[in-house]
């Protein structure tokens, strides 16, 4: 079955590429997919039974288990989730555990928006529509921290910004699907955007896509 339009939407933490995501997924009428909420799941699930997020058997026995549909538990979003999320991102186990599910939710009839960090190079490399979206680590610490202490959480802003550096190095290092930029994605920075901007943005990278599939 070929799919409709899919829009690959990759970048590191805290770029606003799930913002983006979902308002291009507002914009054609796709169903979303934040694929680091599979991840950060995962690492959330593993904490939750005992099990070492750092035990690839381990986590990726608990990757196994993951329903794709139940993402919306408040507990995904928190800052101890992120951390938990890259620490088990590394394990290939636990990468093959979620890609089949990542790419039938990429290959439906009419078409997704999948957000991440993997997706235009491993998940979806055929996507007509590719962005790679990035911002500089100090705007998107003060992003990360901002939604943090707005969800209750004591935290600084330095210990945001470390998070972003360490997830960074883990995300960019690991040995599988590292977090990279496709040769075909289009480079978006929001460093100096606000969300609407961004999504304008987006927007125009997703119809030039379209003509040149034309």
């Amino acid at each position: 079955m070929t799919p409709g339009l899919v829009i690959a939407v990759d970048g590191p933490a805290a770029s606003g590429k799930g913002a983006v995501a979902a308002r291009l997924g507002q914009a054609y009428g796709l169903p979303v997919l934040d694929t680091g909420l599979l991840y950060r799941a995962v690492g959330v699930a593993a904490s939750r039974v005992g099990a070492d997020p750092d035990d690839p058997a381990a986590a990726a026995a608990v990757a196994g288990r993951i329903d794709l549909m139940a993402l919306d538990d408040p507990a995904f979003r928190t800052r101890e989730a992120g951390e938990l999320a890259s620490r088990v991102a590394v394990h290939p186990g636990v990468r093959a555990a979620l890609n089949a599910a990542q790419v039938g939710f990429a290959r439906r009839a009419g078409g997704a928006v999948l957000d991440g960090r993997d997706i235009g190079t491993v998940i979806a490399p055929w996507a007509p529509a590719k962005l790679f979206v990035t911002a500089r680590p100090e705007v998107r610490a003060e992003r990360r921290w901002r939604q943090l202490v707005g969800q209750g959480e004591g935290v600084t802003l330095a210990e945001v910004l470390e998070d972003i550096r360490r997830r960074d190095a883990r995300d960019g290092g690991r040995a599988d699907a590292p977090l990279a930029r496709a040769p075909d994605a289009v480079l978006l920075d929001t460093s100096e955007m606000t969300i609407d901007l961004a999504a304008d943005a987006a927007r125009r990278i997703v119809e030039a896509a379209r003509a040149n599939r034309a």
